[in-house]
């Protein structure tokens, strides 16, 4: 047994990475584009460097993803994604898991999936999907958008997607496509790539199994950068919901990847719900945290305090009344230009969880829910058709001082889970001399 830790073998023998780097072009030189009419050979890996330097390059405009917002389904879409740019100038956002497929086979109608408003940057579109050729060609088609990162979902649960799809978390358990997956996208885009997985799968669920999945796919593919859900999934018996609750945090997990693969970037999610546990989870050597629902269900108190608490920019002088003027003006313009027209509830939506965010707004947030009740169930209705219209009838519920008082004190969390998890980090990594060189 050859321990390793930080891919640094204890004897004389040459670092892991070396061994498989020089060999990239070997392994991947005879993946293929495959087209019904033609076939073209992808760009091998080892000619993809250059372009990838110079995709650091331009990913060095915006600030570093210290904060991101988890992709989440039927939620970060671009109304949502609106209000979230309007709180924070600096987190990074996350398009919602796109199926490969819905973007080949949808290319007649690809804004509709993948436009975005130039405000939005950085922002980072995330796919789905288990079929190479599609993979690739979503790539392709996604480009002329102008995303900054593409990601590669490996920790979706949801049956639909794990179950009948084939992908998402049930990946995990062949890395040797993930790694497959990951160059093919490289290959056919000049921006970043990485991966969101989780910690496990079912009874794959051991640390020294996470680290056969990071280290095949980092070794035999572009990936440096893994987003990693600190929970394992269970993909028979439990809905998606229950998969973000019922399998136990292991933060002890993540912690030990950073002291095994120190040429890796690793960015934490799960369980993360304010700023205070944001800021300890990045002091405590996390290169990134991932929030999901409490950025979305509470974006006044969580977006509100990124770009000062994490990004020490200036504390924002912004107000509640400020965001929703800035919000009204986006959504009639969608309301006015779309076509086909979109629904007002689908673009008011995110407000739900903006007048949730504090006490003083339960009568607001009360006539907004008229909005989601349906017709048959009340007496009356309001009758309003436009994003101004709306905020008329609710904003007259709350108080002026609630709405033009600026942002205050970021809730304080609970810190101490990252430096506790520190101390109970599992064994080191270790890696057979077999194994080692059959990766190469």
């Amino acid at each position: 047994m050859i321990k390793c830790t930080g891919h640094i073998l204890s004897t004389c023998l040459t670092p892991v990475h070396s061994v498989v780097l020089k060999n990239h072009g070997r392994l991947f030189s005879n993946l293929y584009y495959t087209n019904p009419t033609k076939s073209r050979k992808l760009h091998r890996y080892n000619q993809k460097c250059q372009f990838h330097k110079e995709s650091t390059m331009v990913a060095t405009r915006y600030p570093p993803p210290w904060f991101s917002i988890a992709p989440m389904m039927d939620l970060t879409d671009n109304h949502y994604r609106t209000l979230a740019r309007i709180i924070s100038k600096k987190a990074w956002l996350y398009s919602e898991m796109i199926a490969a497929e819905t973007i080949v086979f949808q290319k007649g109608n690809l804004d509709r999936f993948l436009a975005f408003g130039p405000e939005q940057h950085p922002i980072v579109l995330q796919i789905g999907g288990n079929d190479l050729e599609n993979i690739a060609k979503a790539t392709q088609l996604a480009n002329p958008y102008g995303y900054d990162e593409i990601n590669f979902n490996c920790g979706c649960p949801s049956p639909k997607v794990a179950g009948k799809g084939c992908f998402g978390v049930r990946l995990m358990l062949d890395p040797k496509f993930v790694a497959d997956a990951m160059t093919v996208i490289a290959a056919n885009t000049n921006v970043p790539v990485s991966v969101k997985c989780r910690i496990g799968v079912d009874d794959h669920d051991s640390y020294n199994e996470l680290c056969d999945f990071i280290y095949k796919v980092s070794s035999q593919s572009p990936t440096r950068h893994f987003i990693i859900h600190s929970r394992k999934a269970l993909l028979n018996g439990i809905s998606p919901r229950e998969n973000r609750s019922i399998p136990p945090l292991k933060y002890e997990f993540f912690y030990a990847l950073l002291r095994d693969f120190p040429d890796l970037r690793f960015t934490i999610n799960g369980g993360i719900n304010t700023i205070d546990e944001v800021n300890e989870a990045l002091r405590e050597g996390a290169h990134g945290v991932m929030v999901g629902r409490a950025a979305y269900h509470n974006p006044w108190n969580v977006l509100g305090h990124v770009d000062s608490a994490v990004y020490r920019a200036p504390l924002s002088t912004i107000t509640r009344r400020q965001v929703l003027e800035k919000f009204q003006v986006y959504g009639d313009s969608v309301l006015e230009h779309q076509e086909p027209r979109p629904n007002l509830r689908e673009i008011t939506k995110p407000l739900l969880g903006f007048f949730h965010s504090s006490p003083e707004m339960v009568c607001g947030s009360a006539k907004l829910m008229l909005l989601y009740t349906p017709a048959r169930k009340i007496k009356t209705r309001m009758l309003v058709n436009t994003i101004k219209s709306l905020l008329e009838e609710t904003l007259d519920a709350i108080p002026d001082a609630v709405l033009d008082s600026p942002i205050t004190e970021a809730p304080i969390g609970f810190p101490d889970v990252f430096s506790a998890a520190k101390k109970v980090l599992p064994p080191p990594y270790s890696v057979t001399e077999e194994e080692l060189f059959s990766y190469a």
